[in-house]
């Protein structure tokens, strides 16, 4: 390389599932080779459904316009906006000025990076779960923050430990991430919680970044940290259209929050790209109109994928909450299964990929305190997990030559 790159890079590694992926499309190579099926993919939530037949329709009809092809506005179509309003009134109970308080985005994940850009400095702290999502840990590292993580424990629910935050030393703590419906361990999201969490932010000036994608998947009751009392004050919100529509390759996403805050996050967005393709906003808004029989027969074929993902977790041991929510199951395994160099959650699916030919999430991706958990992915046809437990079934019964 002719230069050094940014000092920043150091920080960060390539994303876990990027360097996974390229290791079983080797491993696919290879068992082409000798008639072997290709490994069962149970670690990344990408939906497999299609997305709402309006939205598609949408998208084709539009893109036949000469007139949809140009540069859009950087702060979305009115459309767009008003029809996230809409949904957030409809669904959460939350009123939302469509001109000011919305920003649509390039998928949520975007919006991780941009609010970082946004409001850390260099030296500035951030409170992270342990267990969370890697691009939380990521984006504020690449902005060269310091990151707090703060512990969720399945003996507290997943939810934060107040007592324990308030005896943390909180000076420069900026911003607080949270995600409820939890990934990865499904644990939903309370009136209570978010009460909570609203007061914790107010009391120490923290902003409080939620990121809640998953409330419509396998949850009657989605809710958002934007309907509690002040919660405008100290609180933003991610939402996505990637899980709950089917929609995870379009990238569509949005951040509510007061103006003040949506204004300075559009000061960075807008140098970063040119507004979203016309055709793809104007299909999204179909897509937001979908009333409850959408999302009815979306969880039931969620709660079926659950049940049986359920039965592989039955068949290696581990505990998990038969009711979770969001698209994910959380299991817990023999700590005894790890290793020196590795926990008993990346051991457990090492062995799982190598004998077995299935893809399985190791928890220690997520945080120290997922080290003895794995995580399967519900974004796999019903089929597709039962042949992935018949295919562990069969190297569990050959006992002798696993090393467990």
């Amino acid at each position: 390389m002719i230069i050094q790159p940014a000092e920043r890079t150091e920080s960060v590694q390539e994303y876990y599932f990027s360097r996974k992926l390229k290791e079983i499309a080797q491993m696919n190579q290879q068992r082409a080779s000798s008639g072997e099926d290709p490994v069962i993919n149970l670690g990344i939530g990408s939906p497999d459904g299609m997305p709402p037949a309006p939205a598609v329709a949408a998208l084709c009809e539009e893109a036949r316009q000469p007139g949809n092809h140009a540069y859009q506005s950087y702060v979305g179509l009115p459309e767009l906006r008003e029809a996230f309003a809409e949904w957030y009134g409809r669904w959460y109970g939350v009123t939302l000025d469509p001109k000011s308080e919305i920003q649509p985005l390039v998928g949520s994940k975007e919006g991780i990076l941009l609010i970082s850009l946004a409001f850390l400095n260099k030296g500035d702290k951030v409170l992270v779960p342990d267990p969370g999502y890697p691009t939380y840990s990521s984006a504020s590292r690449l902005v060269e923050a310091e990151i707090l993580t703060y512990d969720l424990r399945q003996d507290k629910g997943w939810e934060p430990d107040f007592d324990a935050l308030e005896k943390m030393d909180l000076t420069g703590v900026k911003i607080m991430w949270t995600n409820y419906p939890n990934m990865p361990t499904g644990a939903p999201a309370t009136e209570s919680l978010y009460s909570r969490l609203v007061a914790f932010g107010m009391r120490h000036g923290i902003l409080i970044c939620n990121d809640n994608p998953y409330s419509f998947i396998l949850n009657d009751n989605p809710l958002s940290i934007l309907a509690q009392p002040q919660a405008k004050d100290c609180c933003l919100e991610l939402n996505s259209l990637s899980k709950a529509h089917n929609m995870a390759g379009w990238r569509v996403g949005m951040v509510a929050a007061d103006k003040e805050i949506i204004a300075q996050i559009l000061k960075v967005k807008s140098q970063m790209d040119s507004g979203m393709f016309k055709p793809l906003q104007l299909a999204a808004v179909q897509a937001l109109s979908q009333g409850k029989e959408w999302f009815d027969s979306l969880n039931a074929e969620y709660a079926l994928r659950r049940q049986l993902a359920g039965r592989i977790f039955d068949l290696l041991g581990a505990e998990y909450e038969k009711d979770s929510a969001g698209m994910f199951l959380w299991g817990k395994v023999d700590a005894g299964l790890g290793k020196e160099d590795k926990s008993a959650g990346e051991c457990l699916s090492d062995l799982i990929l190598y004998k077995a030919g299935v893809f399985i999430t190791p928890g220690f991706i997520f945080g120290k305190n997922g080290e003895n958990y794995i995580r399967i992915s519900l974004c796999a046809k019903p089929e597709v997990l039962s042949r992935a437990e018949q295919k562990i079934r069969i190297i569990l019964e050959d006992k002798e030559h696993l090393d467990f």
